[in-house]
């Protein structure tokens, strides 16, 4: 629960100060915002008795105050389990958890239900620090463990309970493992109530959260509560390579936000023909080989000629196509292709934020100025510098040559005639 910008970073039982809206990881992680904190409820209606408190890498459970206790965003709680109890913190009270545990399908039957016990002290907050302290290297020997074991399974976290009782390990599998000789291990140990508890790939990445190629922190770990399946079908209806290697989340499935902007595809698809129609012209049948969605073009090739493309757009493909459904043809695609304008690619970017020219460094001008001064000599007057003496008689010397060279050319030249 350490926050980097709120109390909570010394583990003070204090809270966010923020009340959950700082933006670090621990606070920001598939939070829900509480648009109805500054409303107040009808007269005469008592407020909801439910709270959301959240645990170790984004595991939530709904808890009934009982106690009617005074509870905040940030609060540190001790909540009923199984066996003994457990540490959370809470991230949502009033009438947003009636909502969050109608979505999810929960129950709010008071007498099935686990309750809240007390705000956590710091006896409890000590004890559940230490527990969490001892989850790292405890999983550096279960992984080595089920390693000496050959077991065909990744542990890829551990979370104790609050009072330290109880440690459950959570692992992910290809197919069904036997670990009960691996709990035998883990009991003799560690010395804990043991718990195995098998996740998915997509789980186990919004527990561990992590960032994606696009740069920032993985949708699952953040905001994604629900996973939807992704198929391969997805990718080609954008016109994505099917690349395994870029297509792939850190999870090692199809990434979640291929699902995204499908729909929106799909309804710009609809005018569009299908891309196995073929179009039937006087001059030969031309097959699509590329379309353009967001510019509703289309290009195709006659077959023999599949290095001459013709772009058209997708309503004259319509038109053809309902032309060969009357059993019609076309001279051929030209005639479409050359009412296509080529649209001019060059992009004029202006210079808005003042900045210089960027090709400025491709022909650097020299300064004629400066040029001339070096060629010409000093002039020395009243005084002279000591670098400049040296410089001085060397073009003197550089004169007196060229005058020698000057006088014996008339002589050559004299001889030669003779």
């Amino acid at each position: 629960m350490a926050c980097a910008s709120c109390s909570t970073k010394d583990g003070s039982p204090k809270g966010c100060k923020n009340n959950g809206t700082c933006g670090t990881d621990s606070c920001n992680k598939l939070t829900v915002f509480d648009w109805l904190a500054n409303m107040s409820l009808p007269s005469g209606e008592k407020p909801f008795n439910w709270v959301e408190v959240r645990f170790k890498n984004g595991r939530k459970e709904y808890y009934h105050n009982k106690e009617n206790l005074t509870l905040s965003i940030g609060d540190i709680v001790a909540t009923q389990a199984k066996a003994g109890h457990d540490i959370g913190m809470v991230t949502l009270t009033g009438e947003l958890v009636r909502v969050q545990m109608k979505r999810k399908n929960i129950s709010d039957n008071v007498e099935e239900a686990f309750k809240i016990y007390r705000k956590a002290s710091q006896k409890d907050i000590d004890i559940w620090q230490q527990a969490r302290d001892r989850e790292e290297p405890m999983k550096v020997k279960a992984r080595q463990f089920a390693i000496d074991l050959r077991l065909q399974m990744k542990i890829s976290d551990i979370e104790f309970q609050g009072d330290a009782s109880k440690a459950t390990f959570y692992y992910t599998a290809e197919e069904r493992v036997d670990f009960r000789e691996l709990i035998k291990v883990f009991a003799r140990e560690f010395r804990t109530r043991i718990e195995m508890k098998q996740v998915g790939f997509r789980q186990e990445a919004a527990r561990l959260g992590g960032i994606g190629s696009c740069g920032r922190e993985l949708c699952c770990s953040t905001w994604l509560t629900d996973f939807r399946s992704v198929s391969t079908s997805a990718a080609r209806y954008q016109q994505l390579s099917l690349n395994p290697q870029k297509l792939a989340g850190q999870c090692g499935k199809l990434k979640c936000c291929l699902n995204y902007e499908l729909d929106t595809y799909l309804d710009a698809l609809k005018d569009f023909p299908k891309t196995d129609t073929k179009l039937y012209t006087e001059k030969g049948t031309a097959v699509c080989q590329k379309t353009d969605i967001f510019k509703g073009h289309m290009w195709y090739a006659y077959e023999g000629e599949w290095m001459n493309w013709h772009k058209i757009t997708a309503e004259q493909a319509n038109e053809i196509i309902e032309l060969n459904k009357q059993k019609k043809k076309i001279a051929s695609l030209e005639e479409y292709a050359s009412d296509v304008v080529e649209e001019d690619t060059k992009n004029d970017f202006g210079n808005v934020v003042g900045q210089d020219s960027l090709t400025r460094f491709d022909n650097p001008k020299r300064n004629k100025k400066r040029r001339n001064k070096r060629k010409g000599s000093p002039k020395n007057k009243g005084g002279q510098r000591k670098g400049n003496s040296g410089q001085g008689q060397g073009q003197k010397r550089s004169q007196n040559k060229r005058r020698k060279n000057n006088k014996r050319k008339p002589q050559n030249s004299k001889n030669a005639e003779k």
